[in-house]
């Protein structure tokens, strides 16, 4: 069965690895995968990450297009990319007699919509969380613009028109089976939440020197948009003053200026601070070095259909974490399961009395294990293909 697959995420992004690829070498077992992605100019010319990745994509018997990502004028810029990708896959349905387009997010679906329209392909929209609230959220957009308007426009049109919708949560499919529209035309829904490769995230061995070892906070990814950097830094101010010994091990990539403003903001020395940038693959070496996870997310509309990929690799390596409510199933998993602890507003006493459930929490001589096997129950990206494999068999056209 051929299946097409778009995504407006680089391939070459720690993203587009951790839940395109990871996801897509395995289904490339069972069906002809022809990938479509954007790849943004500054990860194209690193020509070693690139060769090493167009190796492993041809290993995968995975063929791959990619594209050139355009930034700006941003709504120019996205039209153009949108022209490009029509042309591309258009003659790619012909070409391959594709029966299936995975439109992964938005932007994509514009795509796969034409593309069901013009030759009755399948459609799988794989929405990702809410987008158009996800810019607005994050101060992008207002709602008041004509962007906004016209996203969630289409976004109707994705619902009503897909042959499936992939959700990360079940919050978010509880959210849409309230809107008016799809009343009378109810999708049909599956849930596959941000799968994590627990063949790579998995508890290793320390390495420090017992009693030497610092207590190590981690926090990982973005720091920007809808993340709350400040709040997290807040969280690990108090716990030094419970763990003297505590570090915090941020990892990320292209914002350390602003980290480096907001730990000065903050008051936290720099001496009790790792920061660093590491590729996709010795993200889990570094988070093998964390007791704890800290991260916060706007509690927002646009957040209730969002899983955070860093949960079920934190997780994934017997980490417990410090998150927030009202986000997708943040907290029917933290707290539901005991592996974390639920932050319900972001007050000083609150954040006290969290930082130091957390610390309880962490010394459980069980946390690690159940840590685990609530990441295999949860995030298993076996399971996560699994999924997905059912959805393309059960669309095969002719059925």
């Amino acid at each position: 069965m051929s299946i097409l697959y778009i995504t407006y995420d680089g391939l070459m992004e720690p993203l587009g690895q951790s839940q395109v690829f990871q996801y897509l070498r395995k289904l490339a077992e069972e069906h002809q995968i022809i990938l479509v992605s954007y790849e943004k100019p500054e990860d194209w010319s690193d020509i070693a990450q690139r060769n090493d990745l167009i190796d492993k994509v041809r290993q995968a018997g995975i063929r791959w297009l990619p594209l050139r990502y355009h930034k700006r004028p941003s709504a120019p810029a996205t039209a153009y990319d949108l022209a490009v990708g029509f042309v591309v896959c258009a003659y790619l349905v012909v070409r391959h007699r594709i029966q299936i387009v995975h439109a992964r997010s938005y932007v994509p679906s514009v795509l796969a919509l034409s593309l069901k329209r013009l030759f009755g392909t399948r459609f799988i929209f794989d929405m990702r969380g809410f987008w158009p609230d996800e810019r607005v959220d994050g101060g992008q957009w207002s709602k008041d613009s004509r962007l906004y308007k016209l996203a969630k426009w289409f976004e109707q049109r994705f619902l009503t028109q897909a042959d499936v919708v992939v959700s990360l949560t079940h919050a978010g499919v509880a959210t849409m089976l309230e809107f008016p529209y799809l009343r009378e035309q109810m999708p049909r829904f599956e849930v596959i939440p941000t799968c994590t490769n627990l063949e790579i995230f998995h508890p290793r061995l320390r390495t420090e020197a017992g009693q030497h070892k610092p207590f190590t906070v981690g926090y990982v990814g973005s720091v920007r948009a809808w993340y709350l950097f400040d709040p997290a830094l807040e969280c690990f101010k108090v716990l030094r003053k419970l763990r003297a010994d505590a570090q915090l091990l941020i990892l990320n990539r292209g914002d350390h200026g602003y980290i480096r403003e907001r730990l000065e903001a903050t008051g936290i020395s720099e001496d009790w601070i790792e920061l660093k940038t590491v590729g996709h693959a010795k993200v889990a070496e570094e988070m093998s070095r964390m007791d704890v996870g800290i991260f916060f997310i706007k509690p927002v509309f646009s957040k209730r259909g969002s899983a955070a990929t860093k949960l079920g690799e934190f997780l994934g390596c017997g980490i417990p974490c410090l998150s927030n409510a009202g986000v997708g199933d943040m907290e029917q998993i933290l707290a539901g399961e005991n592996v974390g602890v639920v932050l319900r507003e972001f007050t000083q006493p609150a954040q006290a009395a969290a930082v130091e459930q957390l610390l309880e929490l962490v010394g459980e001589p069980q946390i690690r294990e159940r840590c685990v096997a609530v990441a295999s129950r949860y995030f298993s990206l076996e399971d996560g293909v699994k999924s997905y494999n059912q959805i393309y068999c059960s669309l095969k056209l002719g059925q």
